[in-house]
């Protein structure tokens, strides 16, 4: 699996460490509210609301530099707007190695 790394960030920033501090810090903040918010309508059988919770949170996959990953969200957004969650597992492991992720930075 790909792991998440602060290239696209690094060169949004220009060299603004300040810029990539506050980003990661927005970050840090809200992935961890929209990944619970995400748990509670996928658990709910909300999918419409679930497909809503994906595309907030594909952003920041593709902000972490997950390109494969991002393209699994895109699709399980997608499914989800059908009543399809065959890609759960899947972005639920995209996640998890993102929460990871941030409690290393």
């Amino acid at each position: 699996m790909e792991q998440p790394n602060q290239s696209y960030i690094k060169s949004l920033s220009g060299g603004n460490i300040e810029f990539e501090k506050k980003l990661i810090s927005v970050i840090k903040t809200e992935f961890p509210i929209e990944k619970s918010i995400y748990l509670k309508n996928i658990t709910a059988k909300k999918y419409k609301e679930t497909a809503e919770n994906v595309h907030k949170l594909k952003h920041k996959i593709s902000i972490l530099g997950l390109e494969k990953s991002y393209e699994i969200a895109v699709q399980y957004e997608n499914d989800l707007r059908k009543n399809n969650t065959i890609l759960k597992d899947d972005f639920e492991t995209i996640l998890q190695v993102i929460t990871n992720y941030l409690i290393t930075i």
